[in-house]
């Protein structure tokens, strides 16, 4: 089984004078994204990030930042298959606590077991105790952690708390974020040792950490196995903003031991053919139509795993 994650970048579907249009992969928050021009790109945009989950040919994807279930059966319906992707005939987007529908998407050529949304759960719900002027019967996750399960895998599927506008004020919420997925890994397993879990997707750690503690350390080793720690050094990044050049690797597969024992030499891949051409760390070939910065899949690249035998 082949397993996927990808932040796509605001896909969302929107209705006008009667035709159905994306919005392209850009953030709306820079000059250049908020022109005439720039809205051109988009259907160019969403073809090259279809082209990616073609290539990435997975049976289980992870999406983070789709507006709802219209807009993901859209673009599978329309872009995924003419880009010559696979059916993926089982689909979930769950309304989360994003305003702006940047929400978690799965699609799967398995059925999918008990789909959770946690997007409600208070920090009272897990027996946490938040932080200073965080409320305890407010949610918890900015967005959603969706847990499912396909056979024997269970996976926790996460986007947390952008480090934007202000770093520090976002450190403590994030750091909630993660100590309530331990909590929900740890209720749902009691410590069992042979429990097959991976918790991926977006945790949104920024590329220069703030303190030797980053937020999300109650998910890392020795409670997961980081498997991107498992790439070369200089492979493990997975986004690049072209506004600043800088690199970071917010994108996350942590696994439990028990997978790690059961797939002891298995390594993520980052497809990195839909960046920006900017992004010269990369020596993968872009796709034909990706440009300086934009039209562009992403500004994260999609990170896959197989697990032979599941």
């Amino acid at each position: 089984m082949r397993i996927a994650t990808f932040n796509v970048q605001n896909l969302r579907l929107r209705h006008s004078a009667g035709r159905a249009r994306f919005d392209g992969a850009r953030d709306y928050d820079v000059p250049q994204d908020n022109t005439p021009e720039a809205t051109a790109l988009d259907l160019a945009d969403r073809r090259l990030t279809s082209a990616i989950l073609a290539q990435a040919d997975a049976d289980v994807v992870c999406l983070q930042e789709v507006f709802d279930r219209t807009t993901l059966d859209f673009f599978h319906d329309h872009l995924m298959r003419h880009a010559g992707a696979q059916s993926y005939p089982h689909r979930v987007c769950m309304k989360g606590n994003d305003g702006g529908g940047r929400d978690l998407a799965v699609l799967s050529r398995y059925p999918l077991h008990d789909v959770r949304s946690h997007a409600n759960f208070t920090p009272a719900d897990l027996g946490l105790t938040p932080p200073h002027g965080m409320r305890s019967d407010v949610p918890i996750f900015r967005r959603d952690c969706l847990f499912f399960r396909v056979g024997e895998l269970n996976l926790f599927h996460c986007h947390f708390k952008a480090p934007w506008p202000d770093t520090t004020r976002a450190w403590p919420i994030r750091r909630m974020e993660a100590l309530a997925v331990r909590k929900l890994v740890e209720a749902r397993f009691k410590n069992d040792p042979s429990a097959l879990w991976i918790i991926l997707g977006d945790l949104n750690e920024p590329a220069e950490p703030q303190s030797e503690d980053p937020a999300v350390t109650p998910l890392l080793p020795p409670f997961s196995v980081d498997l991107l720690a498992r790439m070369p050094k200089d492979e493990r990044w997975t986004f690049y903003n072209s506004q600043d050049g800088q690199y970071g690797q917010p994108d996350a597969l942590l696994a439990s031991h028990a997978l790690t024992q059961r797939w002891p030499d298995v390594i993520p891949r980052a497809l990195r053919a839909g960046l920006d051409r900017r992004a010269i760390r990369s020596s993968d070939a872009r796709l034909t139509d990706v440009g300086s910065h934009r039209p562009h899949a992403s500004d994260h690249a999609a990170i896959v795993l197989d697990l032979d035998g599941l």
